[in-house]
Parts: C-alpha cells; structure tokens; sequence
C-alpha cells in the first residue's frame, strides 16, 4: 500500500510539465478521488496532544484509513533516536 501512496504522490508531481517548480497544495486528490494527500494539516484529535500537525497525511478515500508521515532527515548515528522520537511524538 505505501509503494501505491509513493508512485500516487510521484505521477502528481511529475505529471507537471517543470516537476521542479512544483509547489503542493495543502490538499492533492487523485484522478479517481481514491487517496486525498494532505500536507501541513492538523489532525483532530479526541485529546490534546502537542504535535498534531505530521508533515504528509494519505488518506484512503476506499478503506477509510489514513497513514501519517512525520519526515526527518538525521545522520546516521541519529536514526534510531529520531525514530523513537517521531514515534513518541504521536502516540
């Protein structure tokens, strides 16, 4: 399912003439209204929690499922601790 999210996002992009220049809307919907991809959204939450706002959202507009993708780009040395922070940060 991720490698169907990635190849949406991709066609999206590259289907500008200048992918380059290509500047997101906060809200993308395919073609046949079957994924939303949101970025830069909060998440409405059913409690208060700090960091509710993840860098991409690819809602499932099928399954009614949604996959949150908190991007971080550490060195090497910093990967399982960026992980473990990007996991706290949503629970």
């Amino acid at each position: 399912m991720m490698m169907m999210m990635m190849i949406i996002i991709i066609i999206i992009i590259i289907g500008q003439k200048n992918w380059y220049e290509h500047a997101p809307k906060s809200v993308e919907t395919s073609q046949g209204g079957k994924v939303t991809i949101l970025w830069n959204q909060q998440v409405q939450t059913d409690r208060t929690i700090p960091n509710n706002k993840p860098d991409i959202i690819i809602r499932d507009n099928e399954k009614v499922t949604c996959m949150l993708i908190d991007v971080a780009i550490s060195g090497d040395r910093n990967v399982i601790k960026k992980e473990a922070e990007k996991i706290l940060k949503y629970k």
